[in-house]
């Protein structure tokens, strides 16, 4: 594999073209230097809205089989709804493919268990695209924190919040699966809790350990949860508070990160996200405010993501990808839902 991405331009095969591979994934790949080699879409329209905005080699397909006998395909991304990620994740895996997986891991534990343990089997990379930490600002933030900036960390608070109503939908397609729970196996915290579990991990360089999670179904008249708080402890006894939600109006502030230390404090408003930017302001144990600096602020996230993944197949980096960790997130997922006296 080193060989041949040595002498060619690595090629994607996309599984899944809803609105986040379409908006994002796909523009990051060749924002990365990479191709889309091709595409594998149920449905027509997603299909033509490919051949229309990438050069398609492989072509756009009904279902993953070309995606995976094509030898040009060097990497899987997959964006399908949740309960969808298993089976492509194994079929990937045996035809040796390294796959870059949508979060969450899966709609179930047991899904999220067997996909590990198929990747684990065929030796290939799995990862779970876990975007905030390839965030410039995120980045920065970790990079200050190790450093010291604000002593010894305490608290890391996050609101990840927006609106999803029951017919919500970027593309058109009339399909809110994110409501459904039998595909996406959750709500809000589904969907949301990951990326904040996954970035207050990466930020403090330390696993959370306990968690817990209360859940509402307060504004959306769906059948999974519409909103959450969560409470963890990381193992070095650093705490956790997540507000994730489908009930908070755009409009409103609602993506906050905030570090808080013995000696400090960093506030990262407007970074949660798909799109780079954001600020990020730093506060000594004084009360002095300054703006934190952020190499390569304007980068997007998701294409260091593919950078980052095609460096980690190059290497043989199983520390940026990992599954292992993907799944701790998913156990924690899991916890936290089966926990919540409103779940049982």
């Amino acid at each position: 594999m080193v060989t041949a991405l040595a002498a060619r331009t690595m090629g994607w095969g996309i599984v899944g073209y809803g609105w986040v591979a379409r908006d994002y994934a796909a523009p990051a790949i060749l924002a990365a230097g990479h191709a889309v080699r091709a595409v594998c879409d149920p449905t027509p329209a997603a299909r033509d809205a490919a051949r229309s905005s990438l050069r398609l080699e492989g072509g756009a397909h009904a279902d993953i089989a070309p995606l995976l006998a094509d030898p040009a395909v060097d990497a899987i991304y997959i964006a399908t709804p949740n309960h969808l990620h298993r089976a492509a994740v194994e079929a990937a895996a045996a035809a040796g493919k390294p796959v870059l997986c949508e979060k969450p891991m899966a709609a179930t534990l047991a899904d999220a268990e067997a996909m590990a343990e198929a990747a684990s089997r065929a030796g290939i990379l799995l990862g779970t695209a876990f975007d905030q930490r390839h965030h410039p600002a995120h980045a920065a933030l970790r990079q200050a924190v190790a450093a010291g900036l604000i002593g010894t960390p305490t608290v890391i608070r996050i609101a990840y919040a927006c609106w999803l109503g029951p017919d919500w939908s970027v593309t058109g397609e009339g399909d809110n699966w994110r409501a459904d729970p039998a595909r996406a196996g959750g709500g809000a915290l589904m969907d949301l809790a990951p990326h904040g579990l996954d970035l207050a991990e990466y930020l403090l360089g330390e696993p959370i350990q306990e968690i817990a999670a209360l859940t509402q179904r307060r504004v959306q008249p769906y059948a999974v949860d519409d909103g959450a708080l969560l409470i963890g402890r990381t193992a070095g006894g650093a705490l956790v508070q997540l507000h994730v939600a489908y009930n908070c109006p755009d409009a409103l502030p609602r993506r906050r990160l905030e570090v808080l230390g013995a000696t400090g404090q960093i506030v990262a408003e407007n970074t949660m996200g798909q799109d780079a930017g954001g600020r990020v302001t730093h506060t000594d144990a004084q009360g002095r405010s300054r703006p934190l600096p952020v190499p390569d602020a304007d980068a997007s996230p998701f294409a260091r993501q593919m950078a980052a993944f095609a460096r980690a197949i190059a290497t043989g980096d199983r520390e940026t990808f990992s599954a292992a960790r993907d799944l701790h997130t998913m156990r924690l997922l899991h916890r936290a839902y089966s926990e919540d006296p409103a779940c049982r």
